[in-house]
């Protein structure tokens, strides 16, 4: 077992309840995300509802720890991020069905599982940081990156991480295995290098003037900007722009909950997913973590905003999930890391 587990682990047996206890003022969390992202979430929560969170955040394996430690699983609700993880989740036969009105109601068809098993709770969309000096258009399309007019001038983090899987997922939804082939190799063929890094170091090469063009998502943006002045020049020497796609819109991905199979506290866990989806906490999601709200009418942090009005592509998430694995073997064939 990685080291990074062993302890994220060990801290599961301190922060949370004995294995399989129960009780009427507390919930208890698993979670992907980083805790300082989530903490004012749960003490906001607790606040209102005066039941306390037990949480522990890691970076992977939390799906295999729910599993192993089946029926007798403290674990009530799954919080994650990219359809990607949400998706092995269900795979992984740990969830249950989130019955709720309040849910249903607020978070669109298309941000929820056809089966109830998980809901969206916001949403980023995967962008385009394009060099102020030197990028003079401000529209782009997800097709047009393949166009030779890029060659040489595009940076991206690996096709294999989940969130450009995810993003070559919708396209092969779209327009098939063919097409998104042609368009994987056009794309690869424009790279200014090998893909590596992450979205922060993309937007790094692109005001290095290593590439015009790197692939992000729009919370970071935000972040280098507002929250790292180490990276904020990273930000101020690019601009984002939003794609979409040929006769539709920007390619969105979620934060997702979803209510463990075992979850020896229910009740609490849906009152906890419902909140979630209110207006208290889709401000904090907008304001502390740059996200779009997935609640209708909730204002949008400023800096998000200021990239333009996002017109999210329709279709449903769960048709991206089911294209994951395909996306994955075109990735490779293509040598797309090589």
């Amino acid at each position: 077992m990685p080291r990074f587990r062993a302890i994220a682990l060990a801290a599961l047996a301190l922060v949370l309840p004995a294995t399989g206890s129960r009780a009427a003022d507390q919930v208890n969390v698993y979670t992907y995300r980083e805790t300082k992202l989530v903490q004012p979430l749960f003490d906001a929560f607790t606040r209102e509802t005066g039941i306390a969170v037990n949480v522990i955040s890691a970076s992977s394996g939390l799906e295999q720890r729910i599993k192993a430690e089946g029926a007798n699983s403290p674990a009530d609700v799954l919080l994650t991020v990219d359809i990607g993880r949400i998706d092995d989740a269900v795979q992984a036969g740990i969830t249950q069905p989130i019955k709720s009105a309040v849910i249903d109601e607020i978070v669109p068809p298309q941000y929820r599982d056809p089966n109830g098993h998980w809901a969206g709770i916001s949403m980023r969309a995967r962008v385009i940081y394009a060099a102020k000096d030197r990028v003079k258009q401000d529209s782009i399309s997800y097709e047009e990156l393949a166009d030779p007019k890029w060659k040489g001038k595009i940076c991206i983090r690996s096709g294999q991480h989940i969130y450009n899987n995810a993003l070559f997922a919708a396209y092969l939804a779209k327009y098939g295995e063919q097409k998104t082939e042609q368009w994987l190799r056009g794309l690869k063929a424009n790279l200014a290098q090998k893909p590596s890094g992450g979205d922060r170091e993309t937007a790094r090469d692109v005001a290095a003037g290593k590439c015009d063009l790197g692939i992000g998502n729009t919370y970071y943006w935000a972040l280098m900007m507002n929250a790292d002045p180490d990276k904020k020049p990273w930000a101020e020497a690019t601009k984002v722009l939003l794609p979409t796609f040929a006769g539709g819109g920007t390619h969105v991905n979620l934060s997702g909950v979803l209510l463990t199979q075992h979850a020896p506290n229910k009740a609490n866990a849906v009152r906890l997913i419902e909140w979630l989806v209110g207006d208290s906490a889709q401000q904090i999601y907008a304001d502390s973590n740059y996200e779009y709200p997935i609640r209708p009418g909730v204002p949008l942090n400023a800096t998000i905003a200021g990239y333009g009005k996002l017109i999210a592509d329709p279709m449903p998430i769960a048709k991206i999930a089911a294209q994951r694995k395909a996306a994955s073997i075109l990735v490779d064939k293509v040598g797309f890391d090589n």
